[in-house]
């Protein structure tokens, strides 16, 4: 059997793999691509696209609630099984369009995930192929916990085709995905419990925001149970019981559903690295400044996989996988760019983050300004009856340049692009206060916080 040659074998369908993928073969490159799932990647097939589908419902029952007696006379229902077929409606045909499109652009595709034979060869689908250079893009993973009965913890994968949604829930972690499908369950009916291993939640984030999103999730019937570790989970007739360690007692929960949201390691354990000369860390793959293996030149990798400096989120993929091809194509002469990336945890209200944290900051004073406040006032929430609005402004009194900033709003998403905008564009704040936005809009308050 002929052993194929590929000028660049990609591993992963995500949209940075793809984006790769394509990048090459229209520049007339030999292309393969690789994934042992479906084709189209964890965000668009179970991740932030769905996941946001199915909050966007939750956001309109939570709207209706504000303004009940105020206009509207009612509550809407949840339909879980009707929205799970709405959410459906955009993940079902995304493997299909994905190798569709992939083999229009004469690439060749593989269902399995490749191994490494050597720095140059890979074996896939019982077939040897000879590559000059391999991408890999294969994202991450939830993370196994090492207990007894982890077989029973079901995934955020799992959460997202649930066909009924159990009465009782338990979360064990309080990261993004925990928060998020925490909020998720609570706004559709079901009696939840965080378990979070540390004192806080969303530890990325300001403290004053997330001890405040502690608060709004309370006030749904959140249950969060801080300092525990999840020791065990049992399954009984018709629940499980989970145990847990919470100083030098252990303590015992039962519920009917059980998931791990304890955060996601790097999807690489099936790829032979040792034999490709792959050097990877704990996060995932290392590379240097052109997303280049810094053992193996001809290994490229970009994305969630990859240990670079830009934070694991889909937007920072894409620009990775951009920086990625270009080296592929025309040799190492892009790098990847120094940029402050903003993070959006999609629960009611958001949380919303950029640049430095207040806890980052050690010359507070003399060195910068902080604005910091509660203005649920603000017509751009009292219209809608929104009564959780703050923000958390840092500015470097020097250069009166904004270097951090931190939201918490229904809005909070699309009010802190336009910090990453002024950030990175370095626009100084009496620029911005200076210019006309529309008004009443969730914009416009950017020149009242500074």
């Amino acid at each position: 059997m002929a052993i194929k040659e590929f000028d660049v074998f990609v591993i992963g369908t995500g949209s940075s793999g793809k984006q790769v993928a394509m990048d090459c073969a229209e520049a007339g490159m030999e292309v393969a691509i690789a994934d042992n799932r479906e084709y189209g990647g964890t965000c668009a097939n179970r991740g932030c696209d769905p996941k946001k589908v199915l909050t966007g419902v939750t956001e309109i029952v939570q709207a209706a609630k504000n303004l009940k007696n105020k206009g509207l006379t009612c509550v809407p229902d949840i339909d879980w099984s009707a929205l799970m077929k709405y959410k459906n409606t955009f993940t079902s045909a995304v493997p299909t369009v994905h190798e569709k499109e992939l083999k229009e652009a004469g690439i060749s595709l593989y269902h399995q995930s490749p191994k490494f034979l050597d720095k140059n060869t890979l074996s896939v689908e019982g077939k040897i192929v000879k590559v000059k250079k391999v991408v890999i893009a294969t994202g991450l993973i939830p993370l196994e916990l090492k207990i007894q009965g982890r077989e029973y913890l079901k995934t955020s994968d799992d959460f997202l085709s649930l066909e009924k949604l159990p009465e009782e829930i338990i979360f064990v972690g309080g990261g993004y995905i925990g928060i998020e499908l925490a909020h998720l369950a609570a706004r559709c009916g079901s009696k939840v419990i965080v378990i979070q291993s540390t004192d806080r939640i969303l530890s990325e984030f300001d403290s004053d925001l997330t001890d405040k999103l502690i608060e709004i999730s309370k006030s749904l019937g959140i249950k969060f149970l801080f300092n525990a570790r999840v020791t065990k989970v049992e399954k009984l007739q018709k629940n499980y019981r989970v145990s847990y360690a919470h100083g030098n007692k252990t303590e015992t929960v039962i519920t009917q559903m059980v998931f791990n949201t304890a955060g996601r390691v790097p999807s690489i354990t099936e790829l032979d690295l040792d034999k490709g000369e792959v050097s990877y860390e704990e996060k995932g793959i290392s590379v240097n400044e052109f997303m280049q293996n810094t053992s193996n030149p001809n290994v490229y990798a970009c994305g969630d996989v990859a240990v670079s400096k830009l934070p694991p989120l889909t937007p920072t993929a894409n620009l990775e996988a951009k920086i990625l091809s270009e080296n592929i194509r025309n040799g190492n002469k892009t790098k990847l760019p120094s940029l402050a990336i903003p993070s959006v945890v999609h629960c009611i209200p958001q949380i919303a983050s950029i640049g430095l944290n207040e806890s980052d900051i050690t010359d507070k004073n003399n060195t910068y300004q902080i604005n910091y406040n509660e203005v649920p006032e603000w017509f751009s929430a009292k219209h809608k009856n929104e009564t959780n609005y703050i923000y958390k402004v840092i500015i470097e009194k020097e250069t009166n340049l904004i270097v951090g900033a931190h939201i918490l709003a229904t809005n909070a998403g699309e009010i802190i692009n336009l910090f990453s905008m002024a950030i990175n564009q370095k626009i100084k704040v009496n620029q911005i206060k200076n210019m006309v936005y529309a008004y009443p809009t969730w914009g416009n308050d950017i020149k009242s916080m500074l």
